[in-house]
């Protein structure tokens, strides 16, 4: 005989029963056992069924809890992209091409927590302990209490660290660790994505920071199943051109402080040293202005940066001309292309066109067209803009110039390098004068006819 399914719970204490009786046994209230509905609908083999859980607990959206709190490195620029310091129990990840100095810097994050009081532990699956311990007396990091350990298996990291009890965990990486209860060979989808879990929902049952190192494919995209960054509170890259010494940390996702903010470091023979001034870094080795160099003014995250854009329009040899990109999109190029064309007049058939962004400085932010468009222009006419001036603005496919945000604080940030003019596009909030010139314009045909003379 089929067994019935169905199941009856008593309304006063949830006690369940097989079938209906007048008094309940585990209250002893009367008329208060009833048939359950089933919370979910479908055969028991592949729905939840009528079995059912334990309540939750509700509250409204009016809270008194303060913010979390958060425990500081020391190093100002990995604690502005973290949004002001390592929260606890938060899981974070941090990915960059192989030999960027994701090691380096973790390292050298371990030891500054360590000596400010937290217990930390660095766990290598890809290096061994005298490998780590050989690169903290290179950085002169012997002096912290970090404890190191060179381990893959899951099990045994997990089992450490519960009897442990730190307050940060370094994994580096989260490609190298295998699960024993997943059958799949260590770094696939898989065991990555196991992997993440457990680390994630350790450090929130037990309170613990863990910092996750990720490998990159060659898209520069964190290697593995994309849910690993939904399980984790915040994701950080690490981004540098190998032929420059400058590093930067950008937050792409991060659930206790603002995305898209940057920390900006210097790779040196003692490891990496934070730079307080980006803009007066990447403009350093700027000389005399020349034809088709620009600076901009940006935003990155909440702070502004200064940089130079560079580019070159020289005739094409071949029947197709190139267009090549190095720190911006080629799409947006190519769009900048077009509306030059078609609402100024202006042709790049049968030029080559190469953009550069000075320092290897990464922008993706749509205010830079404007500088875009007067580099391009600058070569093209092999004219130079006017020295100490930036330049900002978004541009539209009609040939309007739109207003960039916080304009306030791209002229204060250039004002403070010596820079003297702007120009920006008209129609945004009034600011005041900062000690700059500040040139508006309300289309890009009204820009290049006083810029360059034409249009």
């Amino acid at each position: 005989m089929a067994k019935s399914s169905i199941t009856f719970s008593c309304n006063a204490c949830g006690a369940t029963y097989n079938k209906w009786s007048g008094r309940c046994d585990a209250c002893a209230q009367w008329n208060t056992i009833h048939e359950d509905k089933g919370i979910s609908a479908g055969p028991p083999s592949k729905s939840l069924g009528t079995k059912r859980g334990s309540a939750m607990v509700l509250t409204d959206l009016t809270t008194h809890e303060p913010p979390p709190p958060r425990s500081q490195s020391g190093i100002a620029e990995l604690d502005r992209v973290l949004g002001g310091g390592l929260v606890k129990a938060s899981a974070i990840l941090v990915g960059g091409d192989p030999g960027i100095g994701k090691s380096t810097l973790l390292l050298q994050a371990a030891a500054h927590f360590a000596r400010n009081g937290l217990k930390t532990i660095y766990v290598s699956g890809e290096e061994a302990s005298a490998q780590v311990r050989m690169r903290a007396q290179r950085l002169g990091l012997t002096d912290a209490s970090v404890q190191l350990a060179a381990e893959t298996n899951l099990r045994d990291i997990l089992t450490t660290l519960d009897a442990e009890k730190p307050d940060l965990v370094i994994i580096d990486s989260i490609q190298t660790m295998w699960a024993d209860n997943v059958e799949s060979a260590p770094g696939s989808v898989s065991q990555v994505r196991a992997a993440a879990h457990e680390l994630t929902s350790f450090a929130k049952r037990r309170g613990v920071s863990v910092i996750l190192v990720g490998h990159v494919t060659k898209d520069g995209q964190i290697a593995g199943p994309r849910v690993v960054e939904h399980m984790v509170d915040t994701v950080l890259y690490f981004e540098g051109e190998r032929g420059h010494q400058f590093r930067i940390l950008r937050a792409v996702k991060n659930r206790f402080g603002p995305a898209d903010e940057i920390g900006v470091f210097e790779m040196t023979g003692a490891g990496l040293a934070e730079v307080t001034n980006p803009s007066a870094l990447f403009l350093s080795e700027r000389g005399e202005p020349t034809a088709g160099s620009v600076v901009f003014a940006g935003i990155e995250g909440t702070r502004p940066v200064l940089c130079e854009l560079q580019a070159l329009v020289a005739p094409s040899p071949h029947s197709q001309a190139r267009r090549t990109v190095v720190g911006w999109d080629g799409g947006r190029l190519a769009m900048i292309l077009a509306v030059l064309e078609a609402r100024c007049g202006i042709p790049f058939a049968g030029l080559d066109v190469y953009l550069n962004v000075a320092g290897g400085m990464k922008i993706s932010e749509p205010a830079a067209d404007l500088a875009v468009a007067a580099a391009l222009l600058s070569a093209r006419e092999d004219v130079a803009l006017p020295a100490e001036t930036v330049v900002f603005g978004e541009i539209s496919l009609s040939g309007a110039l739109r207003p960039a945000t916080q304009t306030e604080n791209r002229l204060k940030e250039a004002q403070k390098l010596g820079f003297t003019n702007a120009i920006a596009p008209a129609g945004g909030k009034p600011v005041g004068k900062n000690g700059i010139t500040l040139n508006t314009m309300s289309d890009l045909t009204g820009f290049v006819g006083e810029i360059f003379g034409a249009g």
